[in-house]
């Protein structure tokens, strides 16, 4: 099966449209990741940037300066989340080391939810 972004490359798909919200492109996020109510909503957000990076631009190496940046939140915030995301078993970390960026490898790790009782969904 051919990769999405091989098919953009060749042109066989073109955008009609200038509007520049749908020309940025769009992320999806898995709905276990979203419902998780054991991840802080940074980390949710954080790993959306991750799978942003990598879906389109095949690999995720990004620096914690510029996940910040594209967050509008500090470095050490930042880094709090990708430690959150790493105990969870969500993403492995690969340091690199001589000033490169970290490697991040993204994990679809579904863990099936805990029973909850019945009642209203808030």
């Amino acid at each position: 099966m051919e990769h999405i972004g091989d098919a953009l490359r060749e042109r066989n798909i073109e955008l009609a449209t200038n509007d520049p919200v749908v020309r940025g492109g769009f992320t999806q996020v898995p709905n276990f990741i979203l419902k998780n109510g054991e991840l802080s909503l940074g980390a949710k957000v954080t790993y959306s940037m991750f799978l942003h990076y990598t879906w389109h631009n095949d690999s995720c190496f990004p620096g914690q300066e510029r996940l910040a940046a594209d967050m509008g939140m500090s470095q050490s915030r930042v880094s709090e989340f990708i430690k959150e995301l790493a105990a969870a078993g969500l993403i492995e970390i690969t340091r690199r080391g001589m000033g490169k960026t970290n490697l991040y490898k993204i994990k679809f790790v579904v863990q099936k939810a805990a029973k909850r009782t019945r009642g209203p969904i808030s």
